[in-house]
Parts: C-alpha cells; structure tokens; sequence
C-alpha cells in the first residue's frame, strides 16, 4: 500500500515530506465518508469496513482514518463501539443542544469561551504528559510540524490549530476531553468566527507567537513534566484572553 501519510518503515514523515498535508487528507476521507452516510450508500446500524481496510480503501495510514472517524462522530454520524467496531448512528448530522446559544462572533462570546477552555485544557495539558504514549506525543509534534509548514506557507491555519489541541486532549487517555473540545467546535479557534471588521491582524509574527506557545507546551508533554506543561496551557489560553480583552479596549 503507498501511505500518503507515512514515511518510510511507517514512522511518521516531517511535515515538509508529505504531499499533501495530513489535514487535507483527513478532510478529503471525512468528506468521502460523509457522503456516503448521507447519500444511504452507508446505512444506520450498518458497520463500517475495518480500519486496515479503510486505509487500503483510501491509501492512507490509519491515523487519517481515525480522524476522519472522530469528525463523523462529532458530527452525530458515527459511533465507535469499544471492541465491535464503529457503526453509522444517523443519516443526517446531529445537532449539539450544548453551547448553541454562544456568540463566537463577538470578542466578549470568544473570552467567555477561553476562560471555559482555560477551565479544562490546563488540566489535561497536565494529565497528557504524564499519561501521553509515544504515539500521542509523536501526534502531537506532528501537528506542530503541520503548523509550522502552513505558517511558512501563508495558508489557513484553523484546522491545524484545533488538532493540535485535539491531539492534547487524546493524549490524557481519557476520552471525555476530546468530547467537550469536538462539542465547542471549531470556532473555539478565535481568529476563525470573528466578524468582519473585527477580524485580528493574523500575520506571522502573530501566528509565530501562538506557535511557539504550542511548542512549548508539546515540549513539556514530551519531557513529561505535568506542571511545565499546565502551565505552558495556561500561558497560551490566558494570554489568548488578554489579546482579545485589548481588542475590545480598542474598539
């Protein structure tokens, strides 16, 4: 099988070695799976293939797949079920009932919503180093190399942003926090549900900056240092908050 996602023997190639970018290829199996749920070709109660199939299906590594099986999960479309399988739960997406009345449109929703974060993420930056594997840790480097690559390029880097903190919240083994980030949604990322108008300046020595937070709370996961990486978590929300606090000042 040709892994678009893998370098050689199956470790993980550098962000600069994969053509295309990991986070295109999710999307584009998210997209193919979704399809087929919502056009009946994939069925509720029916069990999708097996994960080395789906990779033969897609040629992609299997952490593609798993990605792709969050998204539809977050989405109300599938269900994993622990040692069975994942199955499709409902043709058409599920709404949240949870944090619809948020306004990610307004800089004040967006604080509100860092603070909810801050409340969550410190501690699972936490339980991450000390619970992380190596495969969560290299996930979670491999994100920062996906950032670093789209940052160089001056692409989007919403998506890349939110996996990063997925991956964090993986890292914890405990599955609760993945669910209450994939709850939140997207938007959490601020830069991505601001109003025209109100848009913040995402140039790279902005972007720089909130790349090297994330750095630094990857490195304290990889050392394993519970309260380096709280801490860096904590940096990277708080002062989050504080640039949106001067924008409002400014407004």
């Amino acid at each position: 099988m040709t892994d678009m996602a893998a370098g050689p023997h199956g470790a993980p190639a550098k962000a600069g070695n994969r053509p295309p970018q990991r986070r295109n290829l999710v999307a584009m199996v998210s997209e193919r799976l979704r399809r087929a749920v919502l056009d009946g070709e994939l069925r509720p109660g029916e069990k999708l293939p097996s994960e080395a199939a789906l990779t033969q299906q897609y040629k992609v590594s299997r952490t593609v797949i798993r990605e792709a099986i969050a998204s539809l999960k977050a989405d109300g479309l599938l269900e994993p079920r622990h040692g069975v399988g994942v199955f499709v739960l409902n043709s058409q997406p599920a709404p949240f009932p949870a944090f619809q009345s948020a306004e990610t449109a307004r800089i004040s929703s967006i604080i509100e919503m860092l603070e909810l974060r801050a409340a969550v993420e410190i501690e699972a930056a936490g339980l991450a180093a000390t619970r992380r594997s190596p495969a969560q840790e290299e996930a979670i480097l491999e994100c920062c190399d996906d950032l670093d690559q789209l940052i160089a390029e001056g692409r989007p880097t919403t998506e890349a942003d939110f996996a990063f903190h997925l991956a964090v919240s993986d890292a914890t083994n405990n599955p609760r926090f993945r669910d209450f980030l994939e709850r939140l949604g997207r938007n959490v990322i601020p830069r991505a549900s601001l109003q025209a108008g109100q848009q913040e300046d995402a140039s790279n020595d902005y972007l720089e900056q909130i790349q090297a937070e994330h750095r630094r709370i990857a490195k304290a996961i990889s050392a394993r240092d519970e309260d380096g990486a709280r801490q860096a978590m904590r940096i990277h929300l708080k002062d989050s908050q504080q640039r949106y606090r001067n924008l409002i000042r400014r407004a």
